[in-house]
Order: C-alpha cells, then structure tokens, then sequence
C-alpha cells in the first residue's frame, strides 16, 4: 500500500506506445469530455458533448465519418442454387447445371463486394438501396450495383485501398475462371489487379453450401482517402 505500482511487461510496452499522445473520451455522463496526457497523467475537462475516443494528435480533424483516413468494410451474401438457371460470378457466366436463384442476375459476387463498400461508408446495404421489392431491378445485371457503389464511394472522397474475396460453393471448379472474374472485377472497380484478390473453397460437401445447393461469398475492402 502507498507505494509505486509494479506494471506488467505488456502494460510497460503499451504505455511507452501510448507516451505523448493525448486521448480524449466521455466522461460518464453524456455531457462532456475528459482530456489525458498518456505522458504526464494531467486530466482536463471541457464541456463538450462527446462520447467517442479521439487522437489528438490530429486537431484540426473533426468528427465526420468522412474525414477519416481508411475505411474497412465487409460484405457477405448467399444464393439458393436451382437448376436450368445461368450462374454468373463476377459478372462472367459460368458454365454450370445450376445457377442462383435471385431477382437480379443472383451475382453473389458482385453483390458481396457491394455490401462491403456500403458497408465501409457506413451506408444502407444493397437490399435497402436496390430493393428486390422494386420491378426495375428485377434480371438486372449486377455491375450496375457495382458502379453505383463505387460512384458513393468516390463522392465520399475515397478510393479503393484493396479487396479480398472468398467465394465458397462446391461446384463448379473456378480455377479455369478466376483470372476472367479478377479481369472483369478490376474494370468494373477502376483498381490495378495487384489490389483484387478473389479465393475459392470448396464447403467439404457440409450443408447446403457442400451439397451443391447453395453459394456464398465473403469480401473486405479497405477504402483510403484520397
């Protein structure tokens, strides 16, 4: 009692990451906020309403969304798989005995990586933007969600940092397809192949996914300011 605190090893090295920054959050009651220097411990309060935790090491930055430097955002989308129906990934059609079932064109995709970038502009998501209650999107192609996205996305003052996707479905084989799909992707995108990546696995023939019903996708984008 009374004497120095002995720190853990990794409380050590997070201080000395932390030292000379001054974070800024809420102080409790919804109705100001706390400032601390991380180095000399000194605790200042305003009486500004706040509760979010800010750097200050960037002062003139003010709390939009769209000021931040790097936005992440993940998407995922699933499609009943049916017989006699096209299969389009990526907008390519693949040559397959089942497609998805869909009011669009059922790109899971194209649809996916929309989700992904609404989702890092903290936007509605593509059901909510193109309802599938509204006729006019009904056989759509799906690259016109695609450049509706990418066209929020440039107006927000980004543009697209990288994007990784998963697609998951146990039939067909896409390796014969995959550079077509990226090709296609960095078109509708605007972005350097270098930054599109797209993977493909099988479901280990588990559920729906591994029984040839369905198919799903999962991508991140990371958005950088311009």
């Amino acid at each position: 009692m009374g004497g120095k605190r002995k720190y853990a090893p990794q409380e050590l090295c997070y201080c000395e990451c932390m030292k000379g920054m001054k974070l800024e959050c809420g102080n409790g009651n919804g109705n100001g906020k706390v400032l601390v220097n991380v180095s000399t411990r000194k605790v200042s309060c305003s009486q500004v309403v706040s509760t979010s935790v800010e750097v200050e090491s960037r002062p003139s930055v003010k709390r939009d969304a769209q000021v931040l430097p790097f936005r992440v955002g993940h998407g995922f989308d699933l499609h009943r798989l049916e017989p006699g129906l096209p299969l389009i990934i990526g907008g390519i059609d693949i040559p397959h005995e089942r497609g998805c079932e869909a009011h669009s064109d059922g790109d899971v995709l194209l649809h996916c990586i929309v989700d992904a970038i609404l989702g890092a502009l903290s936007l509605p998501d593509i059901g909510q933007i193109f309802p599938d209650t509204d006729p006019k999107w009904r056989g759509a192609a799906s690259s016109v969600f695609v450049k509706e996205a990418v066209k929020l996305m440039h107006e927000a003052g980004y543009v697209l940092g990288n994007i990784d996707a998963t697609l998951i479905l146990q039939k067909p084989k896409l390796s014969p397809h995959k550079e077509s799909i990226r090709k296609n992707l960095c078109e509708l995108l605007g972005a350097d192949p270098a930054v599109v990546n797209i993977k493909a696995k099988t479901h280990e023939k588990v559920d729906s996914l591994g029984e040839n019903r369905s198919i799903a996708a999962h991508t991140v984008v990371l958005l950088m300011r311009k």
